[in-house]
C-alpha cells in the first residue's frame, strides 16, 4: 500500500517547544514514522509572551513575530525530515496549529487568532500547508476548540469501552468517549500545566516542575484551592474553552495576594490541585467509572497522575501509550489528522464539542508552488 504521509505541528499554550511529528495514514490507524521538537529561541519566547497580553504596537510585533514562528515552523519540518531521510515530495502537506496568541470565541463576535504565517512555512518547506483549523468552527457559532475530539473518536473509541481521553498542555481539555451511540463530548477543563509552570518560572527560573517533585514537597491549602475553584469557568456549561486570556500569570497574582504567608511549596501544590480537582470534577459529571488516558506533557508529571488517580477511584488510570499512541506526540498527530481530512475534503470538528451548528472541512491550504 502507498504511503501516506502527512506532517503535524503543534506550538501549545506552554510555549515549551514546537512539536513535529510525521504520520502515515495509509493504515487502519496512524502511524507514527519520525518525531521532532524544535526548541523556541528565549527572545522569540518572550516576545509571545508579551503579544499574549493586551498591549501597545500590537500590530507590528504580531506581524513580525507571525513571520518569525512561520520560520521557526519551518525549520522543525525540515529538521524533521533531515533525520528520517523521507524527501519533502513524498509528503502530501503538513498541518500547521500555528502559535494561539489570543482565544476569545465568546466575545459578541468571537475570534481566534494563531500565529506562524502558513506561506512561510510553505516556501521554506517546498510543501503545500493546511493551516487556521479554527476559525471555520468559529464562523459556525463554534467555540474553535478543542479539535482533538474528532481524532480522539477515529482513533481512540471502542464500542462498549467507557473512556476519556485527557490531553495535558498548558490548559486540560477532555474527550467522553461513551463506547454507544451516545454523543462524543469534549471541552477544555481549565489550567493543566500553566500555572503551575509560571510559579516555578516565577520563583525558581525553572521552566516546568519535573515529575511534580516540587509540588510534591508542598501542601495544599485548601482555603486557597477553595478559592481558585470558584473562578467562574469552572461552573460554565459545556461547549467551552479557555485560555491564558483567563488562566494567566497577572490573575495568579491577583489570587495569591490575600496568601503571601504560604510557602512557595504549598502555593505549588495547591496549583497542581487546581488542574487535578477542576479535571476530576468534569470528569465525575459525565461518569463515575471508566478508563482515563492521559496524553500531553502532563502525562509525564509523576504527582500529577498519582494525585489524579486519587481523585478518580472509579476509573483505570493510563496513558496514551497503552493504546498507541505516544502521549508525548499525540497532539501534533492530531493535526497532521486534521490536514489529511482536508485534503480529503472531509469534515473534522464535532459540533457537539465545539457548539458549531454543524460539521464542516476545516483550514485553508497554502501551496508551495
Amino acid at each position: 500500500m502507498k504511503n501516506a504521509y502527512y506532517i503535524g505541528l503543534m506550538s501549545g499554550t506552554s510555549m515549551d517547544g514546537v512539536d513535529a511529528v510525521l504520520v502515515d495514514f495509509s493504515g487502519a490507524q496512524p502511524q507514527l514514522i519520525a518525531s521532532h521538537t524544535e526548541a523556541i529561541p528565549s527572545h522569540l519566547l518572550k516576545g509571545l509572551q508579551r503579544l499574549c497580553s493586551p498591549s501597545t504596537d500590537e500590530i507590528n510585533r504580531l506581524g513580525r513575530l507571525d513571520r518569525n514562528v512561520g520560520e521557526l515552523f519551518a525549520l522543525a519540518v525540515n529538521n524533521l525530515l533531515t533525520k528520517c531521510a523521507i524527501a519533502k515530495e513524498e509528503v502530501i502537506a503538513i498541518g500547521s496549529h500555528g502559535q494561539t496568541v489570543r482565544h476569545m470565541p465568546n466575545l459578541e463576535v468571537g475570534f481566534t487568532l494563531q500565529i506562524g504565517d502558513p506561506n512561510t512555512i510553505a516556501t521554506e518547506t517546498g510543501i503545500d500547508v493546511i493551516a487556521d483549523f479554527r476559525r471555520k468552527d468559529i464562523a459556525l457559532g463554534g467555540q474553535g476548540a478543542p479539535l482533538v475530539p474528532a481524532f480522539h473518536q477515529q482513533t481512540f473509541a471502542e464500542v462498549g469501552k467507557k473512556r476519556i481521553i485527557l490531553n495535558i498542555g498548558g490548559i486540560a481539555n477532555i474527550t467522553y468517549l461513551p463506547g454507544n451511540s451516545d454523543q462524543v463530548l469534549g471541552f477544555d477543563t481549565g489550567p493543566g500545566n500553566t500555572l503551575v509552570d509560571a510559579w516555578i518560572q516565577q520563583v525558581k527560573s525553572e521552566p516546568f516542575d519535573r515529575d511534580g517533585a516540587w509540588a510534591a514537597s508542598g501542601k495544599t491549602d485548601q482555603d486557597l484551592l477553595t478559592q481558585l475553584l470558584s473562578h467562574p469557568y469552572f461552573s460554565l456549561a459545556y461547549p467551552k474553552s479557555t485560555g491564558r486570556e483567563l488562566f494567566n500569570q497577572a490573575w495568579l497574582e491577583q489570587q495569591l495576594s490575600p496568601f503571601n504567608h504560604l510557602d512557595e511549596e504549598d502555593i505549588q501544590s495547591t496549583l497542581l490541585d487546581l488542574t487535578c480537582h477542576s479535571i476530576a470534577r468534569d470528569m465525575i459529571k459525565l461518569s463515575n467509572e471508566g478508563e482515563l488516558y492521559v496524553c500531553g506533557g502532563g502525562a509525564f508529571n509523576g504527582q500529577l497522575m498519582q494525585r489524579l488517580a486519587a481523585l478518580l477511584p472509579g476509573y483505570t488510570l493510563n496513558t496514551t501509550s497503552a493504546l498507541g499512541v505516544d502521549p508525548k506526540w499525540a497532539e501534533g498527530i492530531a493535526f497532521a489528522w486534521l490536514a489529511m481530512r482536508n485534503h480529503l475534503g472531509l469534515p473534522a470538528n464535532l459540533p457537539a464539542v465545539t457548539g458549531a451548528s454543524r460539521e464542516a472541512v476545516l483550514g485553508g491550504r497554502f501551496s508551495a508552488k
